[in-house]
């Protein structure tokens, strides 16, 4: 809980997160650029789904779900570098749907990132997907974030 003076007043703020795919994003921005090997996130099922979508594609090295840490437990996320330069093979990770401005596109508007480099993430209603396989499976969705 935070506390916020105004006036004669203390009310009490509750530190809630507003976005938490771009909390989930920034948290491994955020390890990226200072070197770490792991990141430790808390958990939803939406967060847990792009994790496995990250590992399938190749930009996380491992990830584990530990179940022992808050409400839904936390996801641990094992960076991955490239081994000669020690750059981390994420390059960028972008939020594109916001809770202020929903983005969303159809099986055949699902565009294309770095030239077919990057993954677009896509919330459809067959679940969480890369929109190359929303495109195979004809169904659009949000577009939640590109990864490249």
């Amino acid at each position: 809980m935070l506390e916020k003076q105004v006036g004669n007043l203390i009310v009490k703020l509750r530190d809630m997160n507003i976005d938490p795919i771009a909390d989930f994003l920034t948290r491994i921005r955020n390890g990226i650029n200072a070197g770490h090997r792991v990141v430790e996130i808390p958990a939803s099922n939406l967060k847990k789904e792009i994790t496995k979508i990250l590992f399938d594609q190749g930009f996380i090295l491992s990830y584990k779900f530990e179940d022992d840490k808050g409400p839904q437990g936390t996801i641990k996320i094992a960076l991955k570098y490239d081994k000669e330069t020690k750059e981390s093979v994420i390059k960028e990770l972008q939020r594109i749907s916001k809770p202020g401005l929903r983005k969303y596109a159809s099986s055949n508007e699902m565009p294309r990132i770095l030239n077919g480099l990057g993954i677009a993430i896509v919330s459809t209603s067959h679940g969480v997907m890369t929109g190359k396989q929303a495109q195979a499976k004809n169904v659009g969705g949000e577009l939640l974030c590109y990864v490249y």
